[in-house]
């Protein structure tokens, strides 16, 4: 984990991407999808640094799917080093966020309840 790369500001675990050897986040001017990402530019001009900084309900762009927005939703009631917190240790444990390509045992849930839940437990 490279706690330091923190979470995205759709919620995505940048920290624990298989991507971050390369990225340099969605805050930097080098991001791939800078002019794409729908959150991305929302919270930008929303002044938020994340997502889940932002009162409203939303499951636009990203947060459409159940990973972002599962994350997005722990964040907002435990916060985000809470979330990191549940996430470096669910990785000692041996939950993977990346299995093939993008995709992990986070990634198995229909519930966003459910997501939250092995968040903060590292069980299904």
């Amino acid at each position: 984990m490279k706690r330091e790369l923190g979470i995205a500001r759709c919620g995505l675990a940048c920290c624990l991407c298989s991507e971050n050897e390369n990225c340099r986040g969605c805050s930097s001017e080098e991001c791939p999808d800078r002019d794409r990402c729908e959150n991305r530019k929302c919270s930008i001009e929303q002044g938020y640094g994340h997502c889940f900084d932002c009162g409203r309900e939303c499951r636009k762009g990203l947060l459409a799917k159940i990973k972002p927005y599962g994350f997005t939703l722990f964040a907002k009631r435990y916060g985000e080093q809470a979330l990191l917190d549940c996430l470096e240790r669910n990785e000692q444990n041996g939950v993977v966020y990346h299995r093939e390509g993008i995709v992990g045992d986070y990634d198995d849930f229909t519930d966003v309840e459910e997501l939250i839940r092995f968040i903060r437990e590292g069980k299904k």
